[in-house]
């Protein structure tokens, strides 16, 4: 059983194709989401098709960023939407054919059960940062889903390891700190989409365009 974990995707349809093809995942392998599937990418829709499609293939955990919180108060909760559009919104609605009216009801089951971390024996996975003395379920919504990583939090008290997305890092290259590791590689922008092996460390990045990065001495 491998398990991986998935930067923000941001509407990166063609990178998110291309990275599960390196992947190849199998039945036991697990692919953890931290967030951020809509907005500012081209193709919102077609992330959510096919992470909804790799349920039928692998074991797929998908978290809750601060971009499906803002599209789910906007397209189901009455928010008005302008700030939103202003944040990459208005490339998840041309996704959707140009009205959020038309967004599937298997997208709207799979939005609204998306989960606001996750937690294994060694690991905790989580949207965009955390408070060190807090347990993940008593966690604040301005910590986990808004907070960036501009001052970097002392390791969790668990004594876990945690992977958190939200907070693009320059270049492309992943922030590694040990206690804490950042995955998200500005793919929307002029870096990639990361999926990074969590037990061996090991990455996979692909571009926008879909063209996997040639990182020497690394593999699956």
């Amino acid at each position: 059983m491998r398990r991986f974990v998935i930067g923000d995707i941001h509407g990166c349809a063609k990178a998110l194709r291309t990275l599960v093809e390196c992947i190849a995942p199998q039945t036991e392998d697990e692919l953890v989401f931290l967030g951020d599937y809509v907005d500012r990418g081209p193709d919102s829709r077609g992330v959510i098709d096919q992470i909804i499609e790799l349920q039928d293939q692998c074991r797929v955990v998908a978290l809750r960023g601060n971009h499906e919180i803002m599209l789910i108060s906007v397209a189901f909760g009455g928010t008005d939407g302008e700030l939103w559009l202003h944040s990459g919104g208005k490339a998840t609605v041309t996704s959707y054919g140009g009205s959020l009216e038309k967004i599937p009801e298997a997208h709207r089951q799979f939005l609204g059960q998306l989960r606001p971390h996750y937690e294994t024996e060694e690991s905790i996975f989580d949207h965009a940062c955390y408070e060190t003395h807090h347990p993940m379920d008593q966690q604040s919504d301005e910590i986990r889903y808004w907070t960036h990583l501009a001052a970097i939090p002392p390791p969790h008290y668990s004594g876990k390891r945690v992977f958190v997305g939200h907070t693009p890092q320059p270049g492309g290259v992943v922030l590694d700190l040990g206690h804490l590791v950042c995955v998200d590689t500005y793919c929307f922008g002029t870096g990639y989409l990361t999926a990074m092996n969590v037990e061996t460390g090991e990455t996979i990045q692909v571009d926008r365009k879909g063209h996997r990065r040639r990182i020497p001495a690394q593999a699956l």
